[in-house]
């Protein structure tokens, strides 16, 4: 038996109606049946009713149709099975005696829902309402479809739609019929399943090899027409529409160059949306290839079975009345909230937005300050490629075993970097260029992070030379790297070299203070925090994963780190 997440098999149906109603304030229980109705019945006095229902297990179908705008009410049945005839009379009665002007039930074309709510619909007329009934076949999966005719299935939500704008603009009994009943013939749906599903307390109901797929599947896993190799999305869903506007198909819908359409894609429950977002593009690709105008497209779960991965491709063929009945408001839940407008995969993109130029101090710089400059990153580069092995191995213990290549990578870059032009001797634009190379070339979170913290140094830079500023800068690029990276010293990570050298350099501020003194003070500081990291418990970062008795080595970041202000230091 498949896992469910239910409180008991026998209450499903009643305790997912009931959280519905629980949730939305515009829907009411009604007492003693499986009945959801709209909260503000008397606003339908002199309109009329319209009611659908059928099995569970279809959910948001039908008790999320229930609004202003879309249906009056539904009957729900067990999972997969119809409701009772009692509770649909009940339902009927229930928006008769609100005053409703006719009563209309919307059903799904299968043997069980016609038999009950036609049973209940004779009772009704007995006891003297006007109610009437139109069936719902939109099923183009059979060729040749038997006496039972073309299931139901996801097109009768739009049906539902339909219906309820006319309503809530007033229309009559007969004028609803009408409409109502044309509308139905120009809709076509096509199930295509990866998956079965399986009723509360039950085994799946069929197989699935795991690289088959099944087209023509209905909503309660009936078979479909036939079994297939998995597709790529583009060609199952080229699949599905040729065989639902094949017109040796009896059950297809004829969709000619130049037809206008409202386009479904129905997530049959277990599909993740990030599939059907590819399939409901490759469906307007489809489509518009045969010169078919998407005039409006809806995409989401809206006629389930239950956890079935699988889809379904609804087409209804619209003029321009249809798609204002498509476009006007309702207050159901589980219509989606849509932009009035066509669906197309030729959508103009949002052009990238421009660099701004550089500014005349952005360009390199030239003199002994850029050679000096040179000179100090030749230094940091070499240096990081002579550890790289060292880095490396310390990174295996915690991490994934590339810290050296990282860093590496970070020297080759600014190796390349100064090839192609000279530096900029100013240290605001110094930082700030190097920040550029590293998000760029590094990788890893470390390109990230050095990223960080160069640019806030760069920014507390600007206009300043002096020693302090130096020491602000540093403040501000652990403190960015903090923010975001979200580690604190003393979580074995490449701040607690950081942090170390900070505190060393706040005797930058100190009138008179030797600033190559206070460099080495930094240095010192750097290394010895970077090997007291070999205690300490991983707080951040990948390492804090593993079990610290396993890190009995420092922290390779902090070594890193250690090094690079070393090198500047020589």
């Amino acid at each position: 038996v498949s896992k469910k997440l239910v409180a008991t098999v026998s209450g499903c149906a009643d305790d997912a109606l009931a959280g519905l109603v629980a949730c939305n304030p515009g829907l009411r229980l009604l007492q003693g049946h499986r009945v959801v109705l709209r909260a503000d019945l008397p606003a339908i006095r002199g309109r009329v009713a319209l009611l659908s229902g059928g099995g569970s297990g279809h959910e948001p179908a039908h008790a999320g149709y229930v609004g202003k705008g879309m249906l009056t009410g539904v009957v729900a049945g067990a999972v997969f099975a119809s409701p009772s005839v009692g509770s649909v009379l009940a339902a009927i009665r229930a928006v008769a005696q609100a005053g409703a002007a006719g009563t209309l039930l919307i059903v799904k074309n299968y043997t069980g829902d016609r038999l009950n709510f036609g049973m209940a619909l004779e009772r009704a007329r007995a006891e003297g309402a006007d109610v009437r009934m139109v069936v719902v076949g939109d099923d183009c999966a059979f060729a040749t479809p038997g006496k039972a005719g073309r299931r139901g299935i996801c097109g009768t939500v739009l049906i539902h739609k339909v219906a309820g704008a006319l309503a809530e603009a007033g229309a009559s009994l007969d004028e609803i019929v009408e409409k109502v009943t044309a509308a139905a013939k120009a809709v076509g749906t096509l199930g295509l399943s990866l998956s079965p599903c399986s009723i509360p307390g039950s085994k799946p109901s069929f197989q699935l090899a795991e690289d088959e797929m099944e087209l023509g599947l209905g909503i309660h896993g009936e078979a479909g027409v036939r079994r297939m190799k998995v597709l790529p999305a583009d060609k199952a869903v080229e699949t599905m529409l040729e065989h639902m506007t094949d017109p040796s198909n009896a059950s297809h819908l004829p969709l000619t160059p130049g037809s206008s359409v409202v386009l479904v894609v129905n997530n049959l429950g277990g599909l993740s949306c990030l599939e059907l977002g590819i399939v409901a593009g490759a469906a307007v690709r489809c489509l518009e290839s045969r010169e078919i105008r998407i005039a409006r497209a809806l995409v989401g779960s809206f006629m389930t079975a239950l956890e079935m991965a699988g889809v379904s491709l609804t087409l209804m063929l619209v003029d321009e009345e249809l798609v204002g009945l498509i476009d006007a408001k309702t207050t159901a839940m589980a219509w989606p909230n849509i932009p009035a407008g066509p669906a197309t995969a030729r959508r103009e993109e949002v052009p990238a937005p421009r660099e701004a130029p550089r500014k005349p101090q952005d360009e390199p710089g030239v003199g002994p300050g850029t050679a000096r400059v040179e000179r100090v990153l030749e230094r940091v580069c070499s240096t990081l490629l002579d550890i790289q092995d060292k880095l490396n191995e310390l990174d295996r213990g915690a991490g994934d075993g590339d810290c050296g290549h990282t860093h590496a990578r970070a020297a080759q870059a600014i190796r390349e970097w100064m090839r192609s032009r000279p530096p900029p001797a100013a240290p605001a634009q110094l930082l700030s260029a190097l920040a550029d190379v590293l998000l760029e070339q590094m990788g890893g979170s470390s390109g990230v992070l050095y990223g960080l913290f160069l640019t806030a140094a760069a920014r507390s830079l600007r206009g300043r030379s002096d020693s302090p500023a130096w020491a602000d800068a540093m403040d501000a690029g652990i403190e960015a790297m903090q923010r975001y990276g979200g580690a604190a010293p003393g979580d074995r990570t490449m701040l607690d070299s950081l942090c170390a050298a900070a505190q060393a350099l706040h005797s930058l501020r100190s009138p008179g203070a030797d600033p190559l003194q206070v460099l080495a003070a930094a240095v010192q500081s750097a290394e010895a925090a970077a090997e007291a990291t070999k205690h300490m418990e991983a707080g951040a970062g990948r390492a804090s994963y593993i079990r610290s008795s396993r890190l009995e080595q420092p922290d390779p970041g902090a070594v890193a780190v250690a090094a690079v202000l070393g090198a500047v230091l020589e």
